[in-house]
């Protein structure tokens, strides 16, 4: 097979090797991690070195680590109106979320769709936080939900400051960090968050495992999602993945040590592709270019571009992009991302979403700059014709 460049490390990073070799141990091991004798606790040693290893990534205690099957699954155990505290035991009466957060967060998770309510962002992708102010003057017990970056546009959200006005206002926050945690600064209790969502393939872990963590103990969930023999504290039932797990544990390690010389390698990168796109076409727009980002994202558009031709003229030069969210790449409407940014439709559906990793390199960066120039001249061509 000719060789590629991997330019779309938001939908999922390769496996470390560190992960890779936690895998291969954990399934040599026999043991259910609830099982007393020597194998059972075998296993549990695994789970519990995991969670000590993710807690550490994010400033958490261990015992406050939830592993889930995923960031969605962690999202939707998080966002449900029975979430309790010592001192507030009342249901929750609304749930506010920023126009721009993944799709799992904006179902609502076990919120009514009535009490959903949407925060605006800015023009360059920012929440709003006069608009989080007065949506929360209209809330008693409110929820909240806001990404801590973007994972289209890769913008930074100002989540400090926005815990400082839902704790005042008497609510909860909820962070989703899947796209942050790793390549930026993600402390709890720094940020101010409550509640944390973590998901292992974005650091290069496994597909399949994710975590929701709590800032403290006295945050309760009545109504875990899963019923059954009472893993995870009883918020989580089900024999735990050990292996998925356990290399969950081995990534998240790798990553709370090499995550900031990797970020600075990655800025470097960005912003030389970013500096070449523009070269090439002088026109594109690079989506959130003025809000502090992601240093391994670049999302762009330019009129008249496609973003389903763009992704396999890429893709037949050994390059992959994706056009927006994995989890929305296969739909043909404009991004409520960049909608909400007030992007026109047309600009929106031609948005293509370049993200690195650390094995990313100037040799693909120049592979990707080559196969972009084909692609913009084709499209100046095509532009001319009509």
């Amino acid at each position: 097979m000719a060789e590629r460049s991997y330019f779309d490390w938001n939908a999922t990073a390769p496996l470390r090797p560190e992960a890779a070799e936690a895998v291969r141990a954990a399934l040599a091991l026999a043991g259910n991690p609830s099982s007393v004798h020597a194998e059972g606790r075998a296993a549990r040693r695994l789970v519990e070195d995991a969670r000590e290893q993710v807690a550490a990534l994010v400033g958490a205690r261990p015992g406050d680590v939830v592993f889930t099957s995923s960031g969605t699954e962690a999202n939707m155990l998080a966002l449900t109106p029975a979430i309790q505290t010592a001192a507030e035991r009342r249901p929750r009466d609304k749930l506010l979320i920023s126009a721009i957060e993944h799709v799992s967060v904006r179902t609502g998770g076990r919120f009514v769709p009535d009490a959903v309510v949407d925060v605006a962002v800015d023009g360059d992708g920012r929440v709003d936080l006069e608009a989080l102010t007065q949506a929360l003057a209209a809330a008693s017990r409110p929820l909240v939900s806001i990404m801590l970056a973007n994972n289209e546009t890769g913008v930074v959200q100002p989540i400090a400051a926005a815990a400082a006005i839902v704790h005042a206002a008497g609510g909860l926050l909820h962070v989703d960090a899947v796209q942050g945690a790793g390549r930026i600064a993600c402390d709890i209790d720094a940020l101010g968050a409550d509640l944390l969502t973590l998901s292992a393939h974005k650091i290069g872990g496994p597909k399949g495992v994710g975590a929701l963590v709590r800032a403290r103990e006295d945050i309760h969930f009545p109504e875990p999602l899963i019923r059954g023999g009472g893993q995870e504290r009883g918020l989580r039932a089900g024999t735990e993945n050990v292996a998925g797990i356990a290399a969950f544990g081995a990534a998240a390690a790798v990553a709370r040590h090499q995550g900031p010389a990797e970020a600075g390698r990655m800025r470097a990168l960005r912003d030389a592709l970013e500096a070449g796109l523009k070269g090439i076409a002088p026109g594109l727009t690079i989506f959130g270019a003025a809000a502090e980002r992601l240093p391994n994202t670049t999302l762009f558009g330019a009129p008249g571009l496609k973003a389903e031709t763009a992704v396999i003229a890429f893709d037949l030069e050994g390059i992959a992009v994706s056009s927006g969210a994995a989890c929305s790449s296969g739909k043909v409407q404009p991004s409520h991302v960049l909608a909400a940014m007030g992007f026109s439709a047309p600009l929106s559906r031609g948005a293509v979403r370049v993200s690195l990793g650390w094995t990313s390199s100037e040799t693909d960066v120049e592979r990707f700059l080559n196969a972009w120039t084909k692609l913009a001249t084709a499209l100046s061509k095509g532009q001319a014709a009509a």
